[in-house]
């Protein structure tokens, strides 16, 4: 085994000159052995790209195929008389929005396609009440918790990136807080009567978590010294 006598790196048996300064071998005792294979390939190849069309349309066959079958069995298997292969459909064609679009839609920018995952929700929802007959549920109970994940999830998708670590925390906290009080209200609404009782617990947390952050996050000292401690 040779060494290179300029900065003294261990070379490969097939070594001619250090890879690192290039100073050329010679050394008779151990000579240059150019018949094994290099350790370092020579030709330079590239991966090729993922087709994501492909992908798309693998996945697309996949849902496809699974809600079909799962509607001939129930057609053939009439379960109690329950439509659940309309759940499964639902479910496959929410995954399909979820997972195929965003590889056709590339170009669309990501909070439209989030969105476009809530409104598939929203209609995956709207298959099961159909399903299960559950029409009151969907309206009083489901569709209004949705509507405020759904304003939630796109305000903080939207202005997240825009902020600093700790206003990113707080605002997730607050978002957290703000998500809670609203479903706690949907569920007591449904049930019969607001009667506020662990969203109030949740929101004292909550605020009890921002405040120390609202006051690192507007004491510039403070904010030097955590950050310094805390290495973001």
């Amino acid at each position: 085994m040779s060494y290179c006598v300029n900065c003294g790196v261990e070379l490969d048996k097939d070594a001619a000159k250090c890879p690192l300064c290039q100073t050329p071998v010679v050394n008779p005792v151990c000579p240059v052995d150019t018949t094994i294979p290099p350790n370092f390939p020579v030709e330079r190849r590239e991966v090729e790209p993922v087709n994501h069309r492909e992908v798309a349309v693998l996945l697309s066959a996949l849902y496809g195929v699974v809600g079909l079958c799962c509607v001939v069995l129930n057609l053939l298997f009439w379960w109690r008389g329950m439509p659940w292969s309309a759940i499964v459909a639902g479910a496959c064609a929410m995954l399909w929005v979820w997972t195929v679009l965003p590889l056709l839609l590339r170009s669309l920018h990501s909070i439209f396609l989030v969105g476009l995952d809530l409104l598939a929700v929203a209609g995956f929802l709207w298959v099961i009440a159909l399903a299960v007959d559950g029409g009151s549920w969907l309206g009083q109970l489901a569709l209004p918790i949705w509507w405020g994940c759904s304003v939630v999830i796109l305000f903080l998708w939207y202005i997240l990136p825009l902020r600093s670590i700790l206003s990113r925390c707080m605002l997730v906290l607050g978002s957290c807080v703000v998500l809670m009080l609203w479903l706690e209200l949907c569920i007591d609404l449904f049930l019969g009567g607001y009667r506020p009782m662990w969203s109030l617990v949740v929101a004292v947390v909550g605020v009890t978590l921002m405040v120390p952050l609202l006051i690192i996050r507007y004491r510039p000292d403070l904010r030097r010294e955590v950050r310094r401690r805390f290495h973001f």
